[in-house]
């Protein structure tokens, strides 16, 4: 079984870990010969507005290559690696190799590849969204926010650290979930997941995912529900975040208060170091979205107030796309209470026109994208394959809408590859475990299309026997169906000591 949580990494011995103090008392007794006589420009992210900001904001400072002190720094957190301009050119990237491959009608993605490079890979801000400026101005205005002491607000609900993130009038912008306080994160604040996992290791837990991929399970349900036009899942990009409000370990509240009384106190020590401030978290930041409720809510009241036959139309076509979005990347927590309904009477004068009058959005997308079919404990089932709506079959509206997509073996590849581009760009990326995630994507989506032409319904979607299709590879086991020159079809017959179907 992998392990749930990697050990954090050991800070280097760099110029930032000697004792501010001492540095300050060293400095006023000793003129300070450093190997630059140039004064070091100071450079100011946007996140910031001067050195005298709050130990909440990071600051980036930098000069020549020469006169600069090498920092290579985690500072305890696990967070990413924080590079100068100067120095992070020469270093091999995964980005780099990306850039090797080829590929036939590419689409472009840069939008959802960009805003996960490493924040010391330019050298200006620290989050970019060139393909989507509406998103970067919501983010800069959750920054400037932050900046203004308006600090995101913690989640009391779940079992990881997620938090609102507001504007500087305190409206929700989004919810912020960074990877080092996700349930099995060596930051989490809920220290319930922390216990499990200690004392009850192989009772609790999903065995099925790789750890500490949350982040980017929510970005690529939001990428996979942009590519199938589903229209479910709210925006959700990865994104760099500091406040004083996360979960920061002992040691990094310390070097902050220290590096900012050195620079207050001791200039010339203090414009040494690249970042002053709480190290920038990297997670995954999903839109607000405003006037819903959890399914639960609206499912009771629909039962003793029955919907009008149009908007009965409307809430079964977006439950169907709930449907195919959680088959799709084999959602293993879709419970009614990570799903919304927003649901608006339609007022006097808009008649049967009201196209919007129900709406669902897919949210809590962070336990998808198994590496594997659970075949252990549990078979984590799809909840709302409970629900009076699954037993009806899919209606001609969503096989128009999917059905010519998941049928092109081309469409598919493309995703793959846009999901490959979108998970390589966190810093424990394994290509192997990947190729098995997609192997299981790929399966769930070689069902659909035919459940979709023999009219079944979201019930007996569920039913069907489980597959797994994957690269070509000698030998193999079980019942193996030749599908082509590049990938075999595989039934998965193993199941879960405990399953619901």
């Amino acid at each position: 079984m992998m392990s749930e949580c990697e050990p954090n990494e050991t800070d280097p011995v760099v110029a930032d870990d000697i004792a501010p103090v001492a540095a300050a008392a060293a400095a006023s007794t000793t003129d300070l010969n450093f190997r630059s006589q140039e004064p070091l420009s100071t450079l100011f992210d946007r996140n910031t507005v001067g050195s005298g900001t709050n130990p909440g904001v990071a600051i980036r400072i930098s000069g020549s290559c020469e006169s600069v002190l090498t920092e290579l720094e985690t500072d305890g957190s696990g967070e990413e690696t924080l590079l100068l301009p100067c120095l992070s050119g020469g270093t091999s990237s995964p980005r780099g190799e990306r850039q090797k491959r080829t590929r036939r009608n590419r689409r472009s993605s840069s939008s959802d590849k960009d805003n996960l490079t490493s924040p010391g890979n330019s050298s200006g801000d620290f989050n970019h969204f060139p393909g989507d400026p509406e998103f970067g101005d919501i983010i800069q205005r959750a920054e400037q926010a932050i900046e203004g002491g308006v600090f995101p607000e913690r989640i009391s609900q779940g079992s990881s650290g997620s938090y609102f993130v507001k504007d500087s009038k305190g409206k929700i912008l989004g919810v912020f979930k960074p990877k080092s306080e996700e349930p099995y994160g060596h930051l989490n604040p809920k220290w319930t997941k922390y216990f499990h996992k200690l004392c009850c290791p192989c009772c609790f837990g999903r065995g099925c995912l790789i750890p500490n991929q949350g982040y980017l399970s929510e970005v690529a349900a939001s990428l996979v529900d942009t590519r199938l036009g589903l229209g479910v899942v709210p925006k959700t990009k990865a994104v760099y975040l500091v406040s004083e409000t996360f979960h920061y370990n002992t040691i990094d509240r310390a070097k902050s208060r220290g590096k900012k009384y050195a620079l207050e106190m001791v200039p010339k020590v203090g414009r040494h170091f690249h970042r002053v401030g709480l190290p920038p978290k990297l997670g995954s930041f999903q839109l607000f979205v405003e006037g819903y409720h959890e399914a639960d809510y609206w499912l009771r009241r629909f039962e003793a107030e029955p919907l009008p036959e149009n908007i009965r139309k409307q809430l079964q076509s977006q439950f169907e796309r709930l449907v195919i979005l959680d088959y799709v990347i084999r959602n293993t927590d879709r419970g009614n209470d990570n799903w919304l309904i927003k649901y608006e009477k339609p007022g006097e004068g808009e008649g049967e026109k009201v196209s919007c009058a129900i709406q669902i959005a897919a949210i809590d997308n962070g336990l998808a994208f198994p590496f594997k079919h659970p075949d252990e404990w549990r078979a984590y089932p799809f909840h709302w394959a409970c629900l009076p709506q699954a037993k009806v079959p899919f209606s001609q509206e969503t096989r128009e809408l999917v059905l010519s997509r998941l049928s092109d073996m081309n469409f598919v590849q493309d995703l793959c590859e846009d999901l490959y581009e979108l998970f390589m760009a966190d810093k424990g990326f394994d290509k192997t475990m990947f190729e098995r995630q997609m192997s299981v994507m790929r399966g769930q989506v070689s069902s659909l299309p035919q459940a979709l032409k023999d009219n079944k319904t979201p019930i007996q979607l569920v039913q069907m026997p489980r597959v797994v299709v994957e690269r070509r590879r000698t030998g193999g086991q079980g019942r193996v169906v030749t599908l082509g020159t590049a990938f075999t079809q595989t039934f998965h017959c193993k199941r879960p000591f405990f399953s619901s179907w």
